[in-house]
């Protein structure tokens, strides 16, 4: 592992920040899209949002311990979360269901993106537990992807 000081190390702690602040915000937004979603696949919807909700937030601890076991401290406020993501807020309660899926779906490809880009910092700082973790979340986030893309086509 890099020391403290070290760039590779400064960009792993970045890195798994955003990860962390990413995971926090899609897992409101899903929620978000879970409590307000309507129409004829209403049930399937609701459900399949709260599992993939599910899966999201049971990621947050494993990150945010990544970052407390390398030294470093992590997220401590909203505040902190909103100006790491990268991930967009949706207030409007309206949406249709196939606009909540269309967003969750690139909200998880946006995910993979930001989870490759960790995955090479802990490549650059030698960090192997969290190269090892990384892999599980990336295959988490194309699953909800492929699941949302699938439940899109007519």
């Amino acid at each position: 592992m890099a020391k403290s000081g070290d760039n590779s190390n400064t960009a792993l702690v970045a890195a798994l920040n955003g990860v962390l602040a990413d995971h926090l915000a899609l897992y409101l937004k899903t929620k978000n899209f879970h409590w307000h979603v309507a129409g004829s696949h209403f049930r399937g919807l609701h459900l399949m949002f709260d599992e993939q909700a599910t899966q999201i937030i049971g990621v947050t601890d494993a990150i945010a311990e990544r970052a407390r076991k390398i030294g470093a401290n992590t997220l401590t406020s909203i505040g902190s979360v909103a100006g790491n993501t990268v991930i967009a807020d949706q207030d409007n309660a309206e949406l249709t269901a196939d606009a909540m899926v269309a967003e969750l779906r690139d909200d998880n490809d946006t995910l993979v993106e930001r989870l490759k880009t960790l995955k090479l910092a802990s490549d650059e700082a030698g960090d192997y537990p969290t190269n090892g973790l990384v892999d599980e979340w990336i295959d988490q986030a194309q699953e909800r992807a492929w699941f949302l893309a699938q439940t899109l086509k007519q």
